[in-house]
């Protein structure tokens, strides 16, 4: 094996248990599923906050409670908690 390929592949390993990078930031989680979470019916916009435990979650809010769609919803995203609630319809002002 080549001294490049093992670096290579050394460095792979390190970056897949987790070493070498800065995990992703909740904003940067939220921003990559956002339009995905957003194409679930009744679902009317998808926010920051935080779980019961008062760490940082990605909020689902619904227009109303829909069993099938808070069942869809994973209940993690990227090491983030993903909570579902119903805030109702959203109008403009």
């Amino acid at each position: 094996m080549s001294g490049r390929l093992a670096l290579a592949l050394a460095f792979a390993a390190a970056t897949a248990f987790g070493r070498g990078e800065m995990p992703p930031s909740i904003q940067e989680v939220k921003a990559r599923h956002e339009a995905q979470l957003m194409a679930r019916p009744g679902v009317v916009a998808v926010g920051i906050g935080r779980d019961t435990d008062g760490k940082p979650a990605i909020i689902v809010n619904l227009d109303r409670e829909r069993p099938e769609v808070r069942a869809s919803v994973p209940a993690e995203i990227e090491g983030y908690a993903v909570r579902v609630q119903v805030i109702g319809p959203v109008r403009a002002q």
